[in-house]
């Protein structure tokens, strides 16, 4: 069998990969300071962003959960895989062909177990396209034209045909090289009695993909009365790619426009996402064979960027010269019973966002795919810019099964809609839906604010204000043009305090810091000369002690040609699992300093960590050479207080003058080294 990855390989995919690219694929990240950018984390729930990532550099660091680490740990923690799938799965993005140690005599297996799965998936995709144009699939070409959908539409969306009969893929699969077992894990194949069988036969498959364009699963619709399987939709069974309640089909076609509109319109079925995408409604996605819930918005919740004025969250819609500005889900539901139920389900998931929720019911309760049959696609892209927040949609359904112009039927309607008003956690915002519904009822206000407040302590809800200043990670344009030393000194001490492996805030421990952060990410800017001069008693804080300790074992200060990815990652096994997430944060933290005009870059979002170290600024290297004056004034002062201690102990008169010359020279290499440096004679 395959032995390990050759080391050479493992940092070709490291210099070749992309940081930024990947982490955008499920998180969208916004600038955050010079080279940074923040975004809300995707391994725990968050609602402020605290995930940050240094494409530069080639890690990331979230400041909520701790979780941190360089690409392969990224991939290993998104896709729940080991180290050596992680390396696998990104050569084969970036095409770069990895060599084995060989042990044994066995044969060499080709790829990881999921890499196989993807492959079998993508193969079964290419069949079922195939398959849409052969004589036999006549009436899955009727259905998808009857929804008009032309030829051209259907590849767009990988439409495809999956042919009745007992085992047409799985020898098509075979014939490619795929295991039965293989089959069976990625759910395009069962076990029956008489052998290996399809999953899909007979139906219209559509691809289910992640936001990367890998293909996870299938959706098939029925299109035979004598199908065995009753179900006129069917999804892949959930397998190691594939998990219903954490895919959406359309989030490869619709992501990019997600991120850039803030907008994404949720509807019921694959037809639907089509029909909307057809009409020029491109942020439009689907649940497959599930609701929607916690684990979809997440993903939503990451891609769609929370509105902020000044340091105040903004909820709903936020209009500038007629042009919305703000971020909006939107629920497409039918009008009847289902959609209401629907809607109501959707109305316990609001407070996972941010932004604020919309309804769209098209008229005759009429789904996407036939209001663009009956009424073109102008209809659809009216239906959404007309939605009805999410709030009003469900407290009106309510409302109007009562009769309120009767006081039985005032009271009823006030009984049903407090429950619901109830669950509106921002304070503000749920007493002026409370006058709103109380007029609207003809009832006092008293009366439904008592009924609202006992149904608040019923279901323990928790106020909130949807409209407070919140922590920002982000600074601003000016703050990023020119940094002041007032501003300097604003984000070291905010980098005192967000940082979580030292709790302590105070003018040494800021030193310290700031210099390890300007050594792990521009080593360059490190006087050699003076760094030579460093010794772990120059540090107070044990953490940045071993940290030393760990540049030291490392090798020191590193080579010019080394990348930076490389060099990061040499210091992170120096230090061990004890230091790697500090030495992470400290390699996301933001420096008060300005990126240097010359400095190379990668398209929009920094220099790859392919790079060799670039070159300091002026600039840098002034500001490194003033925290190693700091701290080397550290170590000048404890010798000086060391010495002067020798001296009160001893009563030889002749070491006494010894010591007091060595007190006075230290004091003067102290003097001489200030001078210098805030001199600006050391470069």
């Amino acid at each position: 069998m395959a032995g390990m990855i050759h080391k050479e390989d493992i940092e070709k995919v490291r210099n070749a990969a992309d940081l930024h690219e990947i982490v955008s694929a499920t998180v969208a990240l916004k600038p955050s300071g010079i080279g940074s950018y923040v975004g809300l984390c995707p391994f725990h729930d968050e609602k402020t962003p605290s995930f940050s990532v240094r494409p530069a550099m080639g890690v990331w660091h979230c400041f909520g959960c701790g979780r941190s680490g360089d690409v392969f740990k990224y991939v290993e923690e998104q896709e729940n895989i080991d180290f050596r799938e992680a390396v696998e799965l990104l050569a084969d993005r970036y095409h770069i062909e990895l060599h084995y140690d060989k042990t044994g005599n066995a044969p060499e297996t080709k790829g990881s177990k999921r890499t196989r799965l993807l492959e079998a998936n993508e193969e079964a995709q290419r069949f079922f396209v195939a398959q849409l144009v052969t004589d036999e699939a006549l009436p899955a070409r009727k259905l998808l034209a009857g929804r008009d959908f032309s030829q051209t539409d259907c590849a767009r969306f990988g439409c495809g045909y999956a042919p009745r009969g007992w085992d047409n893929l799985v020898r098509h699969l075979a014939n490619k090289g795929f295991t039965q077992q293989e089959m069976l894990d990625a759910g395009l194949a069962r076990q029956g009695q008489r052998g290996v069988y399809d999953y899909f036969r007979g139906r219209v498959t559509w691809p289910i993909r992640d936001s990367t364009g890998r293909t996870l699963g299938f959706g098939a619709r029925k299109l035979y009365d004598d199908d065995q399987i009753n179900a006129k939709y069917i999804n892949t069974p959930d397998t190691q790619l594939y998990h219903k309640n954490q895919v959406l089909y359309g989030i490869d076609l619709a992501k990019k426009q997600i991120v850039d509109k803030r907008q994404v319109v949720i509807v019921e079925g694959y037809t639907d996402v089509m029909a909307m995408h057809l009409a020029g409604v491109d942020t439009a996605i689907a649940t497959c064979g599930t609701a929607f819930g916690d684990e979809h918005a997440k993903i939503v919740r990451r891609l769609i960027a929370d509105d902020s004025l000044g340091a105040v969250q903004l909820r709903g819609p936020l209009n500038v010269e007629g042009q919305q500005l703000s971020s909006r889900i939107v629920f497409t539901f039918d009008g009847d019973a289902a959609g209401q139920k629907a809607a109501l389900h959707a109305f316990g998931l609001d407070s996972s966002f941010l932004t604020q929720t919309f309804v769209a019911v098209a008229p005759d309760n009429l789904d996407p795919c036939d209001l663009r049959i009956e009424r073109g696609n102008d209809a659809l892209c009216q239906l959404i810019a007309n939605a009805k927040p999410l709030f009003d949609f469900v407290i009106d359904t309510a409302i109007d099964r009562f009769a309120t112009t009767y006081t039985t039927g005032q009271m009823g309607a006030v009984k049903a809609v407090a429950p619901l008003i109830a669950q509106i956690r921002d304070e503000s915002l749920w007493d002026l839906y409370a006058r709103k519904v109380a007029r609207r009822i003809g009832v006092e206000l008293d009366v439904l604010r008592n009924e609202v407040r006992a149904a608040r302590r019923q279901l323990r809800v928790r106020g909130d204000d949807a409209y407070a200043p919140k922590r920002r990670y982000e600074q601003s344009e000016r703050e990023q043009r020119a940094p002041a030393p007032e501003q300097a000194r604003r984000m070291e001490a905010a980098n005192a305090q967000r940082q979580s492996f030292y709790r302590i805030q105070d003018p040494v421990f800021i030193c310290e810091q700031q210099f390890m952060a300007t050594l792990i990410q521009i080593p360059r800017a490190i006087n050699p000369e003076l760094f030579r001069a460093l010794t772990v008693h120059c540090f107070q804080t044990p953490v940045f002690q071993t940290l030393f300790q760990a540049v030291e074992v490392a090798g020191g200060l590193p080579v010019e040609s080394i990348s930076q990815g490389l060099w990061l990652h040499n210091l992170t096994k120096a230090g061990g699992p004890m230091l790697s997430s500090a030495i992470t944060e400290l390699a996301v933290m933001p420096l008060p300093l300005l990126m240097p005009a010359n400095a190379t870059h990668n398209d929009e979002h920094g220099a790859p960590a392919a790079q060799p170290l670039r070159e300091a600024s002026a600039e840098e290297r002034q500001y490194a050479n003033q925290l190693l004056a700091k701290l080397l004034d550290v170590g000048y002062m404890r010798r000086i207080d060391a010495t002067k201690h020798r001296m009160a102990r001893t009563a030889d008169t002749q070491e006494q003058i010894r010591l007091l010359s060595v007190i006075t020279e230290t004091e003067k290499e102290r003097k001489d080294l200030q001078s210098r440096i805030f001199g600006g004679n050391i470069g």
